[in-house]
Parts: C-alpha cells; structure tokens; sequence
C-alpha cells in the first residue's frame, strides 16, 4: 500500500518500521507538526519522503494512518480530507476514541464509512522516531472501533494489518473504550506525572531523587513520555479520568486514616489484595 503516516513520532515511526519491515507498504510519505521531526524520520529510513501539510502526504495514499496528539486531530482531519481518494482507508492510533471519531465523522463527510478508529495499547518512556521499534505491537492488543456507518471492508482490512504486526484485535464501542483506558492506562499517567512534578517542586528534590530506587524508576517511568500527547489525552477523556481520580482520593484517605489510626490489618489486607491482583496479572502475561 502507499502509506501516509500523519505524526512520526515513537507511535507513527513505530508503524512505519512495522510496515516496511513487514513489506505491507510500498511507499511511505510523513507528515508531522515539528517537520524537524519528519525529518528525522527521513533520515532514520523510517520514511520515504515528507510533506509539508496532511494533505500532501494523503496524496495518493491507500492508507492514512493519524499519529499526531488527539488534540490536533481535528485540524489534521481537515487538512486531509480534499486530499482522499475514492478508495482511500483513515484510521488512527489516538489513546482516547469518542473525540476521535466525532472529529472524524465532522471532517470527513461521506468518507467517514472509509475511517477506522484504532488504539494499539503499546509505548514506551522513549520519544520521537529514534524510538521506533518494528516489533513494538507484537504480542499487544489493539482496540477497533466501529462507529456503525464503517465499511466492513475497511474494519477488516485494518483488523489484518494489525495482525500483521503481531497484534491482537479486539473490537469495541468507543464509549466503553475511553471508560475502561480512563483505568488502566490514563489515571496511571496522570498519577506518575503529579508524583514526579509533586517532588521536582521541593526544595531538596534533587538530594530526594538521588536516592530513587528501582520500585521508583518503575512506577515513575511513564513520566517521562510525551507531555502534549498525554495533555490532550487527560483534557479528552476528562470526565472519566475525573471520575477516577474522585476514587483514588477516597482510597488515599481512607489509606491516611488507616495511617493514623495505626490500623494495621486494613492496610494489610489493602495491600494483599493489591498484590494478589498484580500477581495474578503477571500469570497471566506469561501464559500469553
């Protein structure tokens, strides 16, 4: 396929060396809103050419896949909609899905039956193309969502090409999406950058820092992602974040009460029911 991927970052670079190192495009032309970045993917082999807008880098394109922050969107969708051939198939990468897909069913007119939202639930800490890794999906679940009016060919055309990847499919109603990923995915970020930010404000930060442990580098290490992508995800998903935020102060302050009352075998059993799950988890991950 001759291939368009609109944000090259470690996500769209990401895809571009899945797909080249699968074969499954013929030509692939980048667009992003940094063209220093683009650029460097150019230079990297992660691309064929760049383009100056989306719509020159649709151009001609079978397959457009969005890989710029959620918030940007809707001026992205824009852009590129004159440019769609007849036969041309839109999807994303976007963490959050409802804002996507309203963004795209408002641009895109007729074509919207021709978009497919996607979310491969995959990343890591690194950022930009240098990051990119072809086997980032192997073995990760990627979310599809059918908006209803979406062509079967196009659900199953983009259900394979993730499959391709190493990806496992999963389908699933946007609303449910941005509730389920608000849990496991959203609060989490949003907590390790309050932590990280909560300390870097202290006098003695950096004497504190210095003696960060692996438990700390673990749980903070999503920190170091991308600011502007989670930015727009944390305001596009707001209200089930927000939600989830209500119910993690309420177990924090029932964790303080507990504290100060000494309450010993509430905490304990807080924390083994937290440890069974986890555990449980990791069975799980080494099953697969």
């Amino acid at each position: 396929m001759r291939t368009a991927i609109l944000g090259t970052g470690l996500i769209g670079g990401s895809v571009a060396a899945a797909l080249r190192g699968r074969h499954l495009a013929s030509r692939i032309v980048g667009y992003d809103l940094d063209p220093e970045v683009c650029a460097r993917a150019v230079a990297l082999g992660l691309l064929d050419a760049a383009a100056a807008t989306p719509a020159q880098a649709a151009f001609e394109a079978d397959l457009i896949v969005l890989a710029v922050p959620v918030g940007s969107m809707p001026d992205v969708l824009a852009d590129l909609a004159p440019a769609l051939g007849s036969s041309a198939i839109v999807t994303d990468v976007g963490s959050t899905k409802a804002d996507v897909l309203a963004a795209a069913r408002g641009a895109l007119g007729t074509a919207f039956a021709r978009f497919v939202g996607a979310h491969p639930i995959a990343g890591s800490e690194r950022a930009g193309p240098e990051g990119a890794d072809p086997d980032l999906f192997e073995g990760c679940t990627v979310v599809i969502t059918d908006a209803g009016e979406t062509h079967a060919d196009a659900l199953v055309r983009i259900e394979r090409l993730w499959q391709s990847c190493g990806a496992r499919v999963v389908r699933m109603d946007a609303a449910e999406h941005d509730r389920m990923l608000a849990t496991v995915s959203h609060l989490p970020h949003v907590l390790a950058y309050a932590l990280v930010a909560q300390i870097a404000a202290q006098p003695d930060a950096q004497r504190k820092l210095s003696l960060a442990g692996p438990g700390f580098r673990d749980f903070t290490r999503i920190a170091a992602s991308s600011p502007r992508m989670w930015r727009d995800v944390a305001l596009a998903n707001r209200d089930a974040i927000g939600a989830e935020l209500r119910g993690f102060v309420a177990t924090l302050q029932r964790i303080e009460r507990a504290l100060a009352a000494g309450d010993a075998p509430w905490l304990q059993q807080l924390f083994e029911r937290a440890s069974d799950t986890r555990r449980r988890m990791n069975r799980g991950e080494n099953e697969q």
